[in-house]
């Protein structure tokens, strides 16, 4: 698959001044709530209406959704409406029967992009459709797989796709429910930068009040648009009630958010410009986030020589490091002098929490 102009076709039509929105409920729950939602996102700039109506629960016994009679309900959405109407799908008997009941826009969850399997089948199943088919990144950050399953339906001959960066799942605590690894992202578009990619700011936070920075940010890193989870009474709501806002804070949220516009001569520069701080931003968050999971090593170590009555400073060991990460430093174009600068200081970081924990 090669990047090609072609690619964003499905998303220039629109002929949209705003970044594509696709919102509604995580799961159609009932007819009332359904329509509800949708009249509530009427003439905003919503673009697509989702609701999830199979969905993938990772244990037995949670509401796995209202099954085929909810796109009927979604089918009402779109003649009271007008809004375009979006699903996941996972399965062939999924994507026959959205199609059935057109369906605009179909998306292929995580759960389902990681297995090869599941993607070739949906692929056959969709092959030659003119919907709009989005692939969200599997579990695990790996970009290969991502663009394999994305490969899949390319070779089926399906034209109008997109790709739906949802972060990716850990065993560590976090503040996000699925990190967003904004650095695969990014290469996901150096590779593809024609390809639609779409952030889903609700499955990376995981909390309403975090949707808006991610959201930024996504917007920032050039992002193509936002799915965000909508809900009228989002605490009551069946599935993912945590994550999900209501028809009237998204409307404040696209109104808060900074989109930048071409507006001067050096609008390319500075796009350009903004997008690789925006980079920088990223990587700085991610070497704090580092840094703080090396101090709390540090201080299992100092607890470690509190017990043992051992000296907090072990210079071979430290000398062995230092030079490791010279060479190390090297190899990634880094100076001596900046490693040796940066790693004294992380070393001495290291030797304060240390002695707090020993002498504590």
């Amino acid at each position: 698959m090669e990047n090609k102009k072609e690619m964003r076709t499905w998303l220039d039509d629109l002929k949209l001044n705003h970044p594509l929105v696709i919102a509604g409920p995580c799961s159609a729950e009932t007819e009332e709530q359904v329509l509800k939602i949708a009249h509530e996102l009427k003439d905003t700039d919503v673009n697509y209406y989702r609701a999830g109506i199979w969905k993938p629960r990772t244990r037995p016994g949670n509401f796995e959704g209202v099954g085929a009679l909810g796109l009927k309900w979604l089918q009402k959405v779109k003649a009271e409406t007008g809004l375009k109407t979006a699903t996941e799908v996972a399965n062939r008997n999924h994507v026959e029967l959205a199609l059935e009941h057109d369906i605009d826009l179909l998306w292929i969850g995580a759960r389902s992009t990681v297995s090869p399997f599941i993607m070739q089948e949906l692929a056959d199943a969709l092959k030659g459709t003119d919907k709009t088919v989005l692939v969200k990144n599997p579990v695990n950050p790996d970009l290969a797989l991502w663009l394999g399953g994305i490969e899949r339906l390319y070779t089926a001959g399906i034209k109008n796709l997109g790709a739906i960066h949802r972060g990716f799942s850990t065993y560590e605590k976090s503040k996000y429910r699925n990190i967003p690894e904004w650095q695969l992202a990014i290469e996901f578009q150096n590779r593809f930068p024609d390809l639609p990619l779409i952030n889903d700011p609700s499955h990376i936070t995981g909390k309403r009040d975090m949707i808006f920075d991610v959201s930024q940010t996504a917007l920032d890193l050039n992002f193509d648009g936002l799915m965000i989870e909508t809900h009228t009474n989002p605490d009551k709501a069946w599935s993912d009630a945590a994550q999900q806002v209501t028809p009237d804070t998204l409307v404040q949220i696209m109104k808060d958010l900074r989109i930048r516009k071409e507006t001067d001569p050096e609008a390319e520069y500075n796009t350009e410009l903004n997008n690789l701080r925006a980079q920088i931003d990223v990587v700085d968050n991610q070497i704090i986030e580092l840094l703080g999971k090396r101090m709390k090593v540090a201080d299992g170590i100092g607890a470690l020589k509190k017990q043992k009555n051992v000296a907090v400073l072990q210079s071979k060991r430290w000398n062995e490091i230092l030079g490791k990460m010279v060479l190390e430093g090297e190899e990634k174009g880094l100076s001596e002098e900046f490693i040796l600068r940066m790693f004294k200081a992380i070393h001495q970081e290291s030797i304060n929490h240390q002695e707090k924990i020993i002498n504590g």
